[in-house]
């Protein structure tokens, strides 16, 4: 009895419920468990399964021909490879490069396009575009810009007398072109979020501020800001998760190496390099591991953050 009174506390079923209602909930739940029968095996076989494995290859040293147990050697070596701390460095200087960036380039493009301007449906679609092209496209487009010789950003900046740059020649520019890449493929899908942010908000709020003088800013930091710390909340997440996975853009760019002096080794760049040009699948599971586990630390300190400053009513 006592446990099957915690059951339905952390279930909220009501108290003292009888052996019917049990039966129904229970009935209720095999049935929504039947329809969603299809969508868990999908992500069991092509989410939950490879990551399971992972795990386990982690555990071998595992190559084309040869699996031999070694429990935990593969995660030492790892952490014991400067390389790899070096590729944790780079994609933390990117994860903190990028998504402050996107985030407030987002926020303001969404407060402008949420104001009653023409062609305010051709700015949504121009801004959301690129989001919906392939990271290649991007990329390709991105690398003709970047060309020290002929590229659009040199021409650009020739007319006002600067010198021609080796933008993807040169270690110094490297992360920065990554950046201002991934930033411009992202940007229109987080607008797109904070867009619908702003328009679920009660505008009887605002006309109250306004009644009671508050200016713009006032109306800004006072209201809107507020009630859009959920969107910020979940854009950051989204953001940081995919910042922490950052590849393809490199590889593109740079021609399948991470970038002049190897400035642009991320984690995932690095998990690449271990499994498909040294064929470690063993240290390359470790080092995506590793990845994950970092990426839950720091999503578990977003929930603990969100807590305090995150306002749902």
């Amino acid at each position: 009895m006592k446990f099957g009174a915690t059951l339905g506390k952390w279930l909220d079923m009501p108290i003292g419920s009888t052996k019917s209602t049990w039966k129904r909930f229970w009935a209720d739940t095999g049935l929504a468990y039947i329809y969603l029968l299809p969508t868990l095996l999908v992500l069991g076989t092509f989410s939950i399964y490879p990551v399971i494995r992972a795990f386990i290859i982690s555990l071998y040293d595992w190559r084309i021909r040869t699996q031999e147990f070694i429990g935990l050697q593969n995660y030492k070596e790892v952490f014991s490879d400067p390389l790899f701390w070096q590729s944790v460095k780079n994609t933390l200087i990117f994860v903190a490069g990028t998504v402050p960036l996107e985030i407030l380039l987002a926020l303001g493009v969404a407060l402008l396009l949420n104001r009653q301007i023409r062609f305010r449906s051709f700015y949504r679609l121009a801004f959301f575009l690129p989001y919906v092209t392939t990271v290649v496209a991007v990329a390709m487009v991105w690398l003709w810009i970047y060309h020290d010789q002929w590229g659009l950003l040199n021409s650009i900046l020739g007319w006002f007398g600067v010198a021609p740059q080796q933008w993807l020649l040169h270690p110094k520019w490297t992360m920065m072109t990554i950046i201002i890449l991934s930033v411009w493929k992202s940007l229109g899908y987080t607008v797109v979020i904070f867009l619908a942010g702003l328009q679920n908000m009660d505008k009887e709020l605002f006309n109250a501020a306004k009644v009671d003088g508050a200016n713009d800013r006032q109306v800004f930091w006072h209201v809107t800001w507020p009630l859009l710390t959920p969107t910020t909340f979940f854009v950051s997440i989204t953001s940081i998760i995919g910042a922490f996975k950052v590849f393809t853009e490199i590889f593109v760019l740079y021609g399948g190496k991470p970038g002049p002096m190897r400035v642009a080794t991320t984690i995932v760049f690095y998990v690449y390099e271990k499994a498909w040009d040294e064929w470690k699948m063993g240290l390359a599971s470790a080092a995506s591991w590793a990845l994950f586990f970092m990426v839950l630390v720091v999503t578990l300190v977003q929930l603990w953050y969100a807590r305090k400053r995150v306002h749902y009513d």
